[in-house]
């Protein structure tokens, strides 16, 4: 497979590793909320911590001309290090620097940032560590067009990694401010970037892997697809810039993401998959209008969707309220329904000539949920999604959302707070289990998954366990 190979630039090179040295030598000294306690951890520690803190700074400052455009966040972050230094090493604040760094505003393809903040990693570490990144903007001429004519966007950032440290070393692929530890949330967030070099060459691994072991035969673009980074690079692009617009647009009752509130988790991904679904509709459309470069990008796109939600997302990851392996395997019971694809003699076989259809048609379902869904009480609306679902994926035998709405808590509780905390505990945590196609898959993918761990565009895949 071909890879990318981009390298540290040689003038940042070495204060890059000094910094990154001392980022991982002051982690162990930092709790879960990222502050570091004098008292229970002995003498020398605030020695050991001003020392660290020290290098941080000065490599920092030593990087920072080769930033200019990110000068007024880098110069935020010394004072936010310094300020962090002088409480004592309580829960940093970085609010200040936050708010300085504006990646989105400045979407220059091969643009390179240096990013340091106190940050737990989405699908990574979950304690706030200092973190400190290297990164490149991935904007080229066609999706740029794209996002300012069709697909406008402008809070998101595509990017790609040089380094990392190794709250990184793990399987995020997002780069989020919400992320970032601070004194109060900002009014409103203005950027949001995702790795797409983690993205694809985690996809073309696993995907690589499930076509061999299926058996299954592909198309000579879908074949070229998998083995090139950049085309798989930009591909992943083009679909995040789509998805991740779609959560604000279309018939929408209400979304689980922005509106911070517990619902069964069937409601998270069915949210998720109507996104990339979304983004599978747009980019059929970019394949019928046939536009040199566009066209291409959206046939690709429609395999990375397919590919990565039904043999990756169903089998990664535990099976507790797995909302993202939910929207893969109802994808692949829809098409398996609908006859769009066959498991027959040990083999997948998928028809080329019709998923591109019945995967539409599964768009335009869960359109319609959300669209009734705006006329319906909020408990309605979980229970008709619930009934979709349970169409094409069965549900867990002992399931009490199975046995239909007079088996709900319904008129037990005088409060909406009460009766939906009741409803989602009475969600099983896995509701809807793997079939036995996917138990089998999941066997033979699960040494691959576990080696895309700190995958990125230019890293082996790491022996699996």
């Amino acid at each position: 497979m071909q890879n990318l190979s981009p390298e540290l630039p040689s003038a940042v090179s070495p204060a890059w590793m000094r910094l990154k040295e001392a980022v991982e030598a002051i982690r162990p000294l930092q709790s879960k909320d990222g502050s570091i306690d004098l008292n229970s951890r002995g003498a020398g520690t605030r020695d050991e911590a001003d020392a660290l803190l020290t290098a941080i700074t000065a490599a920092v400052r030593e990087l920072a001309p080769h930033f200019p455009h990110d000068a007024a966040y880098l110069d935020a972050v010394v004072t936010d290090l310094e300020r962090w230094r002088a409480s004592g090493y309580a829960v940093p604040d970085f609010l200040d620097s936050l708010l300085a760094f504006q990646p989105a505003a400045q979407r220059e393809d091969g643009l390179l940032h240096l990013v340091v903040f106190p940050m737990y990693t989405q699908n990574g570490n979950p304690d706030r560590n200092i973190e400190a990144v290297l990164l490149t903007v991935v904007w080229p001429d066609w999706l740029a067009e794209l996002e300012r004519t069709r697909f406008d966007n402008p809070m998101f950032v595509p990017i790609t990694f040089i380094d990392f440290t190794s709250g990184y070393d793990t399987n995020s692929a997002v780069l989020f401010p919400e992320t970032v530890a601070v004194r109060e949330a900002p009014e409103r967030f203005t950027w949001g970037g995702i790795f797409c070099d983690r993205e694809a060459a985690r996809f073309r691994a696993v995907s690589s892997a499930a076509v061999g072991a299926l058996g299954l035969d592909i198309p000579a673009d879908a074949a070229a697809l998998l083995d090139d980074q950049k085309l798989s690079q930009e591909t992943f692009v083009l679909w995040d810039l789509i998805h991740d617009r779609t959560h604000s647009h279309g018939d929408l009752p209400f979304d689980p993401f922005m509106i911070k509130q517990r619902s069964p988790f069937w409601m998270y991904g069915l949210e998720e998959l109507r996104c990339d679904l979304t983004a599978f509709k747009a980019a059929v459309q970019l394949e019928k209008e046939g536009q040199p470069h566009s066209g291409p990008m959206g046939r690709n796109v429609q395999y990375a969707i397919l590919f990565d939600r039904m043999f990756r997302f169903p089998v990664s990851g535990g099976r507790v309220r797995n909302y993202d392996g939910l929207g893969g395997q109802l994808l692949f019971a829809y098409l398996h329904k609908h006859d769009a694809l066959r498991w027959t003699d040990n083999r997948l076989r998928i028809d080329w000539d019709r998923v591109a259809d019945v995967t539409t048609d599964l768009c335009t379902e869960i359109e319609t949920l959300y669209r009734d869904g705006i006329d319906r009480p909020k408990t309605a609306h979980w229970i008709a999604a619930y009934q979709l679902v349970s169409r094409y994926l069965t549900p867990h035998p002992a399931s009490v959302w199975a046995k239909g709405p007079d088996a709900l808590p319904l008129t037990e509780h005088s409060d909406a707070k009460s009766l939906n905390k009741a409803l989602c505990d009475a969600v099983l945590p896995d509701e809807f289990p793997l079939s036995m196609f996917f138990e089998a898959l999941s066997k033979k993918l699960g040494g691959v998954i576990a080696s895309t761990t700190g995958i990125t565009g230019t890293s082996e895949l790491r022996s699996a366990a």
